[in-house]
């Protein structure tokens, strides 16, 4: 299992790059992958990576799949998110959800993207929310809400 603090090695980043480029710059109609933007907490500049969005038949999330990582503590620190493909973008805001929500989503994700993902969960190949529930504390999970957030969320 990987430590929720270990960064993403070279291989990860080199084919994040390779994704921005098709995904991002290009605007590749890949399903469910999405960059998303978000404002660093640190610095304050826009700061965009890949990342798998989940849909649901009632909300979308985003699961921080490597634990605790830079966009989760972004979106903790600022609501604010955009996810763009090419030349389009929608502004989001993002409220993390924690509990049975959480649950539920983690293993929704899993059965959804496991099979690119699953690695990082030790869960069986389709978890139940039972299941999910002794690991999802580990992934921060933000649901989708629309439109912008003025200023800095508390």
């Amino acid at each position: 299992m990987i430590a929720p603090s270990r960064r993403s090695g070279i291989p990860a980043r080199s084919l994040d790059r390779v994704i921005g480029a098709l995904v991002g710059r290009l605007g590749l109609p890949v399903p469910a992958l999405m960059m998303l933007v978000t404002v660093d907490r640190r610095s304050g500049r826009p700061r965009e990576r890949p990342v798998l969005v989940l849909r649901t038949a009632d909300a979308r999330y985003l699961v921080a799949a490597r634990g605790v990582t830079g966009w989760a503590r972004d979106l903790r620190a600022d609501r604010r998110l955009a996810l763009r493909r090419g030349r389009r973008a929608e502004e989001l805001r993002a409220v993390e959800v924690d509990g049975a929500g959480r649950d539920a989503a983690v293993a929704a994700y899993v059965r959804r993207f496991g099979w690119l993902t699953g690695r990082f969960f030790d869960l069986p190949r389709r978890p139940r929310p039972e299941d999910a529930r002794r690991v999802a504390a580990r992934h921060p999970t933000f649901r989708l809400t629309p439109g912008p957030v003025r200023g800095r969320s508390g």
